[in-house]
Protein backbone atom coordinates (compact mmCIF):
# COMPACT_ATOMS: atom_id res chain seq x y z
CA UNK A 1 0.00 0.00 0.00
CA UNK A 2 1.73 3.20 -1.12
CA UNK A 3 -0.37 5.20 0.85
CA UNK A 4 -2.51 4.46 3.71
CA UNK A 5 -4.42 6.72 3.81
CA UNK A 6 -5.22 7.82 -0.01
CA UNK A 7 -8.84 6.80 0.55
CA UNK A 8 -9.10 9.76 3.26
CA UNK A 9 -7.21 12.27 1.64
CA UNK A 10 -7.88 12.13 -1.98
CA UNK A 11 -11.55 12.46 -3.84
CA UNK A 12 -12.51 9.82 -6.81
CA UNK A 13 -11.96 11.63 -9.82
CA UNK A 14 -13.10 9.89 -13.34
CA UNK A 15 -11.41 10.46 -16.56
CA UNK A 16 -12.74 13.64 -18.07
CA UNK A 17 -15.24 13.12 -21.44
CA UNK A 18 -15.20 15.56 -24.20
CA UNK A 19 -17.20 18.11 -24.25
CA UNK A 20 -20.54 17.28 -25.92
CA UNK A 21 -20.64 19.90 -28.58
CA UNK A 22 -17.19 18.46 -29.73
CA UNK A 23 -17.71 14.92 -29.29
CA UNK A 24 -20.59 14.63 -31.46
CA UNK A 25 -19.51 15.93 -34.11
CA UNK A 26 -16.95 12.66 -34.63
CA UNK A 27 -16.97 9.25 -33.80
CA UNK A 28 -13.98 9.31 -31.48
CA UNK A 29 -13.96 8.11 -28.36
CA UNK A 30 -15.82 10.62 -25.94
CA UNK A 31 -12.91 10.88 -22.98
CA UNK A 32 -9.98 13.54 -23.58
CA UNK A 33 -7.26 12.17 -24.59
CA UNK A 34 -4.13 12.03 -22.42
CA UNK A 35 -5.94 13.00 -19.52
CA UNK A 36 -6.54 9.88 -17.63
CA UNK A 37 -2.45 8.99 -17.35
CA UNK A 38 -2.34 12.40 -14.67
CA UNK A 39 -4.71 11.40 -12.45
CA UNK A 40 -4.59 7.55 -12.29
CA UNK A 41 -1.96 7.01 -9.88
CA UNK A 42 -3.39 8.56 -6.95
CA UNK A 43 -6.68 7.40 -7.53
CA UNK A 44 -4.68 4.04 -7.51
CA UNK A 45 -3.92 5.21 -4.37
CA UNK A 46 -7.20 4.98 -3.29
CA UNK A 47 -7.69 1.47 -2.95
CA UNK A 48 -7.63 0.43 0.95
CA UNK A 49 -5.83 -2.67 0.47
CA UNK A 50 -9.20 -4.09 2.86
CA UNK A 51 -7.85 -7.81 3.04
CA UNK A 52 -10.76 -9.47 1.68
CA UNK A 53 -11.01 -7.68 -1.57
CA UNK A 54 -14.73 -8.23 -2.54
CA UNK A 55 -13.89 -7.08 -6.06
CA UNK A 56 -12.03 -10.37 -6.74
CA UNK A 57 -15.70 -12.06 -5.86
CA UNK A 58 -17.44 -9.05 -7.67
CA UNK A 59 -15.49 -9.85 -11.04
CA UNK A 60 -16.09 -12.95 -12.90
CA UNK A 61 -12.54 -12.92 -14.00
CA UNK A 62 -10.90 -12.78 -10.34
CA UNK A 63 -8.87 -9.75 -11.61
CA UNK A 64 -6.08 -9.11 -8.93
CA UNK A 65 -7.07 -5.56 -8.64
CA UNK A 66 -5.51 -4.58 -5.27
CA UNK A 67 -2.51 -5.82 -7.03
CA UNK A 68 -2.37 -3.62 -9.61
CA UNK A 69 -3.69 -0.86 -8.02
CA UNK A 70 -0.98 -0.44 -5.77
CA UNK A 71 1.71 -1.01 -8.61
CA UNK A 72 0.12 1.51 -10.43
CA UNK A 73 0.25 3.55 -7.37
CA UNK A 74 3.76 3.07 -7.46
CA UNK A 75 4.16 3.78 -11.13
CA UNK A 76 5.50 0.33 -11.79
CA UNK A 77 3.46 -0.33 -15.04
CA UNK A 78 5.82 -3.76 -16.29
CA UNK A 79 4.73 -5.17 -13.15
CA UNK A 80 0.91 -3.76 -13.21
CA UNK A 81 0.55 -5.14 -16.82
CA UNK A 82 1.93 -8.84 -15.58
CA UNK A 83 -0.78 -8.45 -13.12
CA UNK A 84 -3.51 -7.37 -15.47
CA UNK A 85 -2.63 -9.75 -18.26
CA UNK A 86 -2.71 -12.78 -15.46
CA UNK A 87 -6.49 -12.95 -15.51
CA UNK A 88 -7.16 -10.95 -18.43
CA UNK A 89 -6.55 -11.39 -22.54
CA UNK A 90 -8.29 -8.30 -23.33
CA UNK A 91 -8.11 -5.68 -20.49
CA UNK A 92 -8.48 -2.61 -22.98
CA UNK A 93 -11.76 -4.22 -24.21
CA UNK A 94 -12.93 -4.59 -19.97
CA UNK A 95 -11.30 -1.33 -19.62
CA UNK A 96 -13.84 0.16 -21.94
CA UNK A 97 -17.09 -1.29 -22.10
CA UNK A 98 -17.55 -3.36 -18.91
CA UNK A 99 -19.81 -1.47 -16.50
CA UNK A 100 -17.61 -2.50 -13.78
CA UNK A 101 -19.62 -4.63 -10.94
CA UNK A 102 -15.63 -4.69 -9.03
CA UNK A 103 -16.15 -1.20 -8.79
CA UNK A 104 -20.03 -2.36 -6.93
CA UNK A 105 -18.03 -4.61 -5.14
CA UNK A 106 -15.46 -2.10 -4.03
CA UNK A 107 -15.08 -2.37 0.01
CA UNK A 108 -14.67 1.52 -0.05
CA UNK A 109 -18.21 2.06 -1.88
CA UNK A 110 -19.91 0.73 1.38
CA UNK A 111 -19.98 4.69 2.77
CA UNK A 112 -17.69 6.77 -0.09
CA UNK A 113 -17.23 6.31 -3.77
CA UNK A 114 -15.76 3.41 -5.01
CA UNK A 115 -11.79 3.50 -6.30
CA UNK A 116 -12.23 4.09 -10.17
CA UNK A 117 -10.94 0.51 -10.88
CA UNK A 118 -12.09 0.63 -14.31
CA UNK A 119 -10.06 3.48 -15.47
CA UNK A 120 -7.02 2.04 -13.67
CA UNK A 121 -7.68 -0.77 -15.62
CA UNK A 122 -7.82 0.94 -18.88
CA UNK A 123 -5.22 3.31 -18.17
CA UNK A 124 -2.33 -0.15 -17.58
CA UNK A 125 -4.39 -1.14 -20.57
CA UNK A 126 -3.06 1.65 -22.86
CA UNK A 127 0.41 1.98 -21.06
CA UNK A 128 0.83 -1.71 -22.13
CA UNK A 129 0.80 -1.14 -25.74
CA UNK A 130 2.89 2.18 -25.44
CA UNK A 131 5.49 0.43 -23.80
CA UNK A 132 5.80 -2.53 -25.77
CA UNK A 133 4.26 -4.68 -22.64
CA UNK A 134 1.91 -6.99 -24.56
CA UNK A 135 4.29 -8.92 -27.21
CA UNK A 136 2.82 -12.32 -28.82
CA UNK A 137 3.48 -15.25 -26.87
CA UNK A 138 3.85 -18.33 -29.33
CA UNK A 139 3.89 -21.37 -27.66
CA UNK A 140 7.35 -23.28 -27.48
CA UNK A 141 6.00 -26.07 -29.15
CA UNK A 142 3.07 -27.54 -30.63
CA UNK A 143 0.44 -30.45 -29.43
CA UNK A 144 -0.49 -31.86 -32.66
CA UNK A 145 -4.38 -31.12 -31.33
CA UNK A 146 -6.08 -28.79 -33.83
CA UNK A 147 -9.46 -26.90 -32.76
CA UNK A 148 -12.16 -24.74 -34.17
CA UNK A 149 -13.76 -21.85 -32.83
CA UNK A 150 -16.80 -21.18 -34.24
CA UNK A 151 -17.27 -17.10 -33.57
CA UNK A 152 -14.96 -14.06 -33.11
CA UNK A 153 -16.36 -12.22 -30.24
CA UNK A 154 -14.51 -11.93 -26.77
CA UNK A 155 -15.55 -15.30 -25.76
CA UNK A 156 -14.34 -17.18 -28.90
CA UNK A 157 -11.17 -15.18 -28.83
CA UNK A 158 -10.36 -15.45 -25.36
CA UNK A 159 -10.62 -18.94 -25.84
CA UNK A 160 -8.54 -19.56 -29.24
CA UNK A 161 -5.56 -17.26 -27.46
CA UNK A 162 -5.45 -19.69 -24.26
CA UNK A 163 -6.05 -22.85 -26.65
CA UNK A 164 -2.97 -21.05 -28.81
CA UNK A 165 -0.85 -20.69 -25.92
CA UNK A 166 -1.33 -23.93 -24.42
CA UNK A 167 0.27 -25.48 -27.88
CA UNK A 168 -2.82 -26.30 -29.89
CA UNK A 169 -3.45 -25.40 -33.57
CA UNK A 170 -6.64 -22.90 -33.72
CA UNK A 171 -8.66 -21.94 -36.66
CA UNK A 172 -11.65 -19.20 -35.59
CA UNK A 173 -14.41 -19.24 -38.20
CA UNK A 174 -16.10 -15.78 -38.54
CA UNK A 175 -19.51 -15.34 -40.50
CA UNK A 176 -18.71 -11.71 -41.25
CA UNK A 177 -15.89 -10.32 -43.13
CA UNK A 178 -14.05 -9.22 -40.63
CA UNK A 179 -13.08 -10.76 -36.72
CA UNK A 180 -14.38 -9.12 -33.76
CA UNK A 181 -18.05 -10.03 -33.52
CA UNK A 182 -19.92 -7.49 -31.16
CA UNK A 183 -16.45 -6.03 -30.46
CA UNK A 184 -16.37 -5.02 -34.37
CA UNK A 185 -20.17 -4.28 -35.60
CA UNK A 186 -21.98 -4.29 -32.34
CA UNK A 187 -20.15 -1.38 -30.31
CA UNK A 188 -19.79 2.20 -31.70
CA UNK A 189 -16.43 3.40 -32.20
CA UNK A 190 -17.43 6.22 -29.53
CA UNK A 191 -17.36 3.76 -26.89
CA UNK A 192 -14.07 1.56 -28.24
CA UNK A 193 -12.06 2.65 -31.25
CA UNK A 194 -11.65 -0.52 -33.53
CA UNK A 195 -7.78 0.14 -32.94
CA UNK A 196 -7.92 -1.39 -29.79
CA UNK A 197 -9.73 -4.77 -31.72
CA UNK A 198 -6.99 -4.96 -34.42
CA UNK A 199 -3.90 -4.59 -31.96
CA UNK A 200 -5.42 -7.75 -30.41
CA UNK A 201 -6.42 -9.68 -33.19
CA UNK A 202 -2.75 -8.95 -34.70
CA UNK A 203 -1.54 -10.38 -31.62
CA UNK A 204 -3.60 -13.65 -31.91
CA UNK A 205 -2.33 -13.97 -35.42
CA UNK A 206 1.18 -13.73 -34.55
CA UNK A 207 0.84 -16.29 -32.02
CA UNK A 208 -0.62 -18.69 -34.50
CA UNK A 209 -4.55 -18.34 -34.31
CA UNK A 210 -5.85 -18.68 -38.02
CA UNK A 211 -8.72 -16.66 -38.93
CA UNK A 212 -11.29 -17.75 -41.46
CA UNK A 213 -13.44 -14.77 -42.21
CA UNK A 214 -16.87 -14.98 -44.35
CA UNK A 215 -17.32 -18.44 -43.60
CA UNK A 216 -20.45 -19.56 -42.19
CA UNK A 217 -20.19 -22.79 -40.05
CA UNK A 218 -23.32 -24.67 -41.58
CA UNK A 219 -23.74 -23.38 -44.75
CA UNK A 220 -20.04 -22.62 -46.17
CA UNK A 221 -18.70 -25.41 -44.15
CA UNK A 222 -20.74 -28.12 -42.63
CA UNK A 223 -20.84 -29.25 -39.49
CA UNK A 224 -19.50 -32.86 -39.92
CA UNK A 225 -16.86 -31.43 -41.69
CA UNK A 226 -15.43 -29.66 -39.06
CA UNK A 227 -15.88 -32.14 -36.41
CA UNK A 228 -13.87 -34.41 -38.64
CA UNK A 229 -10.97 -31.69 -39.44
CA UNK A 230 -10.75 -31.00 -36.12
CA UNK A 231 -9.78 -32.78 -32.23
CA UNK A 232 -12.66 -30.01 -30.55
CA UNK A 233 -14.99 -27.60 -31.46
CA UNK A 234 -15.52 -25.05 -29.24
CA UNK A 235 -18.91 -22.96 -30.30
CA UNK A 236 -18.95 -19.47 -29.35
CA UNK A 237 -21.93 -18.03 -31.35
CA UNK A 238 -23.12 -15.97 -29.13
CA UNK A 239 -26.56 -14.85 -28.50
CA UNK A 240 -27.81 -13.52 -31.59
CA UNK A 241 -31.64 -14.40 -31.77
CA UNK A 242 -33.08 -10.71 -30.74
CA UNK A 243 -36.29 -10.47 -28.84
CA UNK A 244 -39.09 -8.72 -31.19
CA UNK A 245 -42.50 -6.78 -30.22
CA UNK A 246 -45.79 -8.24 -30.60
CA UNK A 247 -47.70 -4.87 -31.30
CA UNK A 248 -49.93 -3.34 -34.26
CA UNK A 249 -47.56 -1.46 -37.15
CA UNK A 250 -44.75 -4.30 -36.01
CA UNK A 251 -44.66 -4.86 -39.82
CA UNK A 252 -43.90 -1.46 -41.19
CA UNK A 253 -41.37 -0.14 -43.13
CA UNK A 254 -38.55 2.09 -40.39
CA UNK A 255 -39.47 -0.79 -37.34
CA UNK A 256 -35.46 -1.81 -37.39
CA UNK A 257 -33.68 -4.21 -34.74
CA UNK A 258 -30.79 -2.45 -33.15
CA UNK A 259 -28.45 -4.96 -33.98
CA UNK A 260 -29.59 -4.31 -37.87
CA UNK A 261 -28.90 -0.65 -37.38
CA UNK A 262 -25.39 -0.67 -35.40
CA UNK A 263 -23.13 -2.66 -37.78
CA UNK A 264 -24.37 -0.36 -40.84
CA UNK A 265 -23.28 2.52 -38.53
CA UNK A 266 -20.17 0.84 -37.77
CA UNK A 267 -19.28 0.13 -41.80
CA UNK A 268 -19.98 3.48 -42.61
CA UNK A 269 -17.72 4.54 -39.55
CA UNK A 270 -15.13 2.00 -41.29
CA UNK A 271 -15.26 3.19 -44.26
CA UNK A 272 -16.49 0.22 -45.64
CA UNK A 273 -20.33 1.88 -46.70
CA UNK A 274 -20.65 5.62 -48.06
CA UNK A 275 -23.95 5.75 -46.44
CA UNK A 276 -26.42 3.68 -44.15
CA UNK A 277 -29.48 2.22 -44.98
CA UNK A 278 -30.51 2.92 -42.25
CA UNK A 279 -29.12 6.31 -41.27
CA UNK A 280 -30.85 8.51 -38.79
CA UNK A 281 -30.32 11.77 -40.55
CA UNK A 282 -32.96 14.06 -40.32
CA UNK A 283 -35.14 11.27 -38.89
CA UNK A 284 -37.41 11.11 -35.90
CA UNK A 285 -35.96 8.01 -33.78
CA UNK A 286 -37.58 5.97 -30.90
CA UNK A 287 -35.57 3.77 -29.43
CA UNK A 288 -37.46 0.50 -27.28
CA UNK A 289 -35.49 -0.64 -24.91
CA UNK A 290 -33.47 0.82 -22.08
CA UNK A 291 -30.52 -1.14 -21.64
CA UNK A 292 -27.10 -0.69 -22.89
CA UNK A 293 -27.63 -1.42 -26.89
CA UNK A 294 -30.35 1.11 -26.55
CA UNK A 295 -27.54 3.69 -25.49
CA UNK A 296 -25.54 2.77 -28.03
CA UNK A 297 -28.35 3.52 -30.89
CA UNK A 298 -28.68 7.02 -29.13
CA UNK A 299 -25.28 8.22 -29.48
CA UNK A 300 -25.31 6.06 -32.90
CA UNK A 301 -28.17 8.30 -34.15
CA UNK A 302 -27.14 11.54 -32.49
CA UNK A 303 -24.15 11.53 -34.73
CA UNK A 304 -25.73 10.69 -37.38
CA UNK A 305 -27.63 14.31 -37.19
CA UNK A 306 -31.24 12.68 -36.28
CA UNK A 307 -34.22 15.29 -35.79
CA UNK A 308 -35.06 14.13 -32.00
CA UNK A 309 -34.52 11.02 -29.94
CA UNK A 310 -36.09 9.26 -27.43
CA UNK A 311 -35.77 6.26 -25.85
CA UNK A 312 -38.32 4.25 -23.85
CA UNK A 313 -37.49 2.10 -20.68
CA UNK A 314 -40.40 -0.16 -19.40
CA UNK A 315 -39.26 -0.14 -15.87
CA UNK A 316 -39.46 3.00 -13.45
CA UNK A 317 -36.94 4.99 -13.11
CA UNK A 318 -34.18 4.00 -10.90
CA UNK A 319 -32.78 5.86 -7.76
CA UNK A 320 -30.02 7.97 -7.87
CA UNK A 321 -28.14 5.25 -4.87
CA UNK A 322 -28.15 2.00 -3.95
CA UNK A 323 -31.42 0.42 -2.13
CA UNK A 324 -29.93 -1.50 1.16
CA UNK A 325 -32.83 -3.55 1.51
CA UNK A 326 -33.10 -4.77 -1.88
CA UNK A 327 -29.69 -4.68 -3.80
CA UNK A 328 -27.13 -4.83 -0.90
CA UNK A 329 -23.44 -3.94 -1.13
CA UNK A 330 -21.94 -5.84 -2.83
CA UNK A 331 -24.24 -6.63 -5.42
CA UNK A 332 -24.32 -4.44 -8.38
CA UNK A 333 -27.43 -2.37 -8.08
CA UNK A 334 -30.24 -0.99 -10.44
CA UNK A 335 -29.29 2.79 -10.12
CA UNK A 336 -29.87 5.86 -12.35
CA UNK A 337 -26.77 6.23 -14.56
CA UNK A 338 -25.87 8.75 -16.99
CA UNK A 339 -23.89 7.13 -19.93
CA UNK A 340 -22.20 9.32 -22.03
CA UNK A 341 -25.07 8.96 -24.78
CA UNK A 342 -27.96 9.91 -22.17
CA UNK A 343 -25.41 13.10 -21.70
CA UNK A 344 -25.32 14.37 -24.94
CA UNK A 345 -29.19 13.40 -25.47
CA UNK A 346 -29.77 15.42 -22.54
CA UNK A 347 -27.81 18.64 -23.03
CA UNK A 348 -28.51 18.95 -26.67
CA UNK A 349 -32.26 18.07 -25.95
CA UNK A 350 -32.73 15.28 -28.40
CA UNK A 351 -36.94 14.10 -27.31
CA UNK A 352 -38.90 15.81 -28.62
CA UNK A 353 -40.95 15.18 -25.13
CA UNK A 354 -41.18 18.26 -22.83
CA UNK A 355 -42.06 18.25 -19.04
CA UNK A 356 -40.80 14.84 -18.78
CA UNK A 357 -37.91 12.35 -17.76
CA UNK A 358 -36.87 12.99 -21.50
CA UNK A 359 -35.95 16.41 -20.97
CA UNK A 360 -33.08 15.55 -19.11
CA UNK A 361 -31.63 12.46 -21.08
CA UNK A 362 -34.33 11.16 -23.97
CA UNK A 363 -35.42 8.47 -21.77
CA UNK A 364 -39.06 7.80 -20.96
CA UNK A 365 -39.49 5.91 -18.07
CA UNK A 366 -42.19 3.28 -17.35
CA UNK A 367 -43.03 3.66 -20.74
CA UNK A 368 -44.97 0.56 -22.61
CA UNK A 369 -45.37 0.65 -26.55
CA UNK A 370 -48.70 0.04 -27.75
CA UNK A 371 -48.64 0.47 -31.22
CA UNK A 372 -47.19 1.67 -34.42
CA UNK A 373 -49.28 4.02 -37.07
CA UNK A 374 -47.69 4.31 -40.72
CA UNK A 375 -48.58 6.11 -43.55
CA UNK A 376 -49.97 5.39 -46.97
CA UNK A 377 -46.63 3.91 -48.45
CA UNK A 378 -46.49 1.69 -45.53
CA UNK A 379 -43.56 3.42 -42.98
CA UNK A 380 -44.06 3.96 -40.15
CA UNK A 381 -44.86 7.83 -38.97
CA UNK A 382 -45.99 7.66 -35.11
CA UNK A 383 -45.77 5.63 -32.22
CA UNK A 384 -48.27 4.82 -29.44
CA UNK A 385 -46.74 4.28 -25.77
CA UNK A 386 -48.60 4.38 -22.50
CA UNK A 387 -47.52 4.91 -18.87
CA UNK A 388 -47.07 1.72 -16.76
CA UNK A 389 -46.76 0.62 -13.30
CA UNK A 390 -44.37 -1.82 -11.45
CA UNK A 391 -46.71 -4.83 -12.78
CA UNK A 392 -45.99 -3.71 -16.38
CA UNK A 393 -49.88 -3.08 -16.39
CA UNK A 394 -51.29 0.50 -18.25
CA UNK A 395 -52.00 3.34 -16.48
CA UNK A 396 -55.73 4.30 -17.89
CA UNK A 397 -55.21 8.33 -19.83
CA UNK A 398 -51.50 8.19 -20.42
CA UNK A 399 -51.75 6.94 -23.63
CA UNK A 400 -49.08 9.71 -26.10
CA UNK A 401 -47.89 9.70 -29.80
CA UNK A 402 -44.37 10.12 -30.61
CA UNK A 403 -42.99 11.09 -33.97
CA UNK A 404 -41.49 8.02 -35.44
CA UNK A 405 -39.38 7.70 -38.61
CA UNK A 406 -37.03 5.20 -37.47
CA UNK A 407 -38.05 2.65 -34.69
CA UNK A 408 -35.25 0.77 -33.39
CA UNK A 409 -35.89 -2.23 -31.07
CA UNK A 410 -33.27 -2.88 -28.52
CA UNK A 411 -35.03 -5.49 -26.72
CA UNK A 412 -32.43 -8.46 -25.94
CA UNK A 413 -31.71 -11.52 -27.31
CA UNK A 414 -32.93 -15.03 -26.31
CA UNK A 415 -30.24 -17.02 -27.16
CA UNK A 416 -27.92 -18.50 -29.77
CA UNK A 417 -29.75 -18.43 -33.87
CA UNK A 418 -31.65 -21.78 -34.19
CA UNK A 419 -32.40 -21.62 -37.62
CA UNK A 420 -33.55 -24.84 -39.41
CA UNK A 421 -30.99 -26.62 -40.56
CA UNK A 422 -28.10 -24.58 -39.43
CA UNK A 423 -25.21 -25.37 -37.45
CA UNK A 424 -26.94 -26.36 -33.95
CA UNK A 425 -29.10 -28.49 -35.88
CA UNK A 426 -26.17 -30.16 -37.83
CA UNK A 427 -24.28 -30.89 -34.63
CA UNK A 428 -27.25 -32.16 -32.92
CA UNK A 429 -26.87 -29.81 -30.10
CA UNK A 430 -28.69 -29.69 -26.94
CA UNK A 431 -30.48 -26.68 -25.22
CA UNK A 432 -31.83 -26.02 -21.94
CA UNK A 433 -35.04 -24.72 -20.31
CA UNK A 434 -33.60 -21.13 -21.75
CA UNK A 435 -33.27 -21.96 -25.32
CA UNK A 436 -29.42 -21.28 -24.78
CA UNK A 437 -26.86 -24.52 -25.21
CA UNK A 438 -26.76 -27.06 -22.58
CA UNK A 439 -23.35 -28.09 -21.03
CA UNK A 440 -22.14 -30.02 -18.79
CA UNK A 441 -19.62 -28.81 -15.48
CA UNK A 442 -16.77 -28.74 -18.24
CA UNK A 443 -18.65 -26.91 -20.60
CA UNK A 444 -19.21 -29.83 -22.88
CA UNK A 445 -22.27 -30.01 -24.94
CA UNK A 446 -24.05 -33.67 -25.52
CA UNK A 447 -21.80 -34.00 -28.47
CA UNK A 448 -18.33 -36.04 -27.68
CA UNK A 449 -15.78 -33.06 -28.69
CA UNK A 450 -18.20 -29.87 -28.84
CA UNK A 451 -17.59 -27.31 -26.43
CA UNK A 452 -19.71 -24.23 -25.74
CA UNK A 453 -19.00 -20.98 -24.22
CA UNK A 454 -19.83 -17.16 -23.86
CA UNK A 455 -23.74 -16.46 -24.67
CA UNK A 456 -24.65 -18.77 -26.59
CA UNK A 457 -24.24 -20.74 -23.26
CA UNK A 458 -24.65 -18.38 -20.53
CA UNK A 459 -27.35 -15.96 -22.30
CA UNK A 460 -26.99 -12.40 -23.02
CA UNK A 461 -23.99 -11.31 -20.25
CA UNK A 462 -21.30 -8.99 -20.35
CA UNK A 463 -17.72 -8.33 -22.23
CA UNK A 464 -16.48 -9.49 -19.04
CA UNK A 465 -18.52 -12.64 -18.47
CA UNK A 466 -17.49 -13.68 -22.09
CA UNK A 467 -13.59 -13.09 -21.86
CA UNK A 468 -14.11 -15.44 -17.96
CA UNK A 469 -16.12 -18.40 -20.51
CA UNK A 470 -13.97 -18.39 -22.92
CA UNK A 471 -10.58 -18.95 -20.23
CA UNK A 472 -12.56 -21.10 -18.68
CA UNK A 473 -14.18 -23.44 -21.54
CA UNK A 474 -9.94 -23.48 -23.33
CA UNK A 475 -8.95 -24.85 -19.74
CA UNK A 476 -11.88 -27.63 -20.42
CA UNK A 477 -10.82 -28.12 -24.07
CA UNK A 478 -7.14 -28.61 -22.98
CA UNK A 479 -7.89 -31.01 -20.11
CA UNK A 480 -10.06 -33.00 -22.48
CA UNK A 481 -7.30 -33.06 -25.35
CA UNK A 482 -4.22 -34.22 -23.23
CA UNK A 483 -5.76 -35.38 -19.81
CA UNK A 484 -4.58 -32.27 -17.96
CA UNK A 485 -4.21 -28.64 -18.18
CA UNK A 486 -1.91 -25.45 -16.64
CA UNK A 487 -4.40 -23.37 -18.04
CA UNK A 488 -6.66 -20.88 -16.00
CA UNK A 489 -10.41 -21.54 -15.18
CA UNK A 490 -11.78 -18.50 -13.19
CA UNK A 491 -15.83 -19.56 -13.62
CA UNK A 492 -17.64 -22.62 -14.04
CA UNK A 493 -20.88 -23.17 -16.67
CA UNK A 494 -22.79 -22.64 -13.36
CA UNK A 495 -21.81 -19.47 -11.81
CA UNK A 496 -23.76 -16.21 -11.58
CA UNK A 497 -23.58 -12.57 -10.87
CA UNK A 498 -23.81 -11.69 -6.96
CA UNK A 499 -27.25 -11.60 -5.72
CA UNK A 500 -29.42 -10.83 -2.66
Amino acid sequence: MADPKGFLTTARQEWPRRPVGERVRDWDEVYVPGALLPIVERQADRCMDCGVPFCHEACPLGNLIPDWNDLVSRADWHAAAERLHATNNFPEFTGRLCPAPCEAGCVLAINQPAVTIKNVEVAVADRIWADGLAPPRPPERLSGRTVAVVGSGPAGLAAAQQLTRAGHTVAVYERDDRPGGLLRYGIPAFKMEKAHLERRLGQLAAEGVRFRTSTEVGRDVGAAELRNRYDAVVLAVGATAWRDLDVPGRELAGVEQAMAYLPLANRVCAGELATSPLSAARKHVVIVGGGDTGADCLGTAIREGAATVTQLDIYARPDASRDEETEPWPTYPKIHRLSPAHEEAGQLRTAPATGTDADTDARLFAASTLRFDGDAAGHVRALHLTEVDAARRPLPGTERELPADLVLLALGFSGPDRTAGGLLDQLGVDLDERGVLARDDHFATNVPGVFATGDAARGQSLVVWAIAEGRATAAAVDRWLTGTTGLPSPITPHDRPMTV
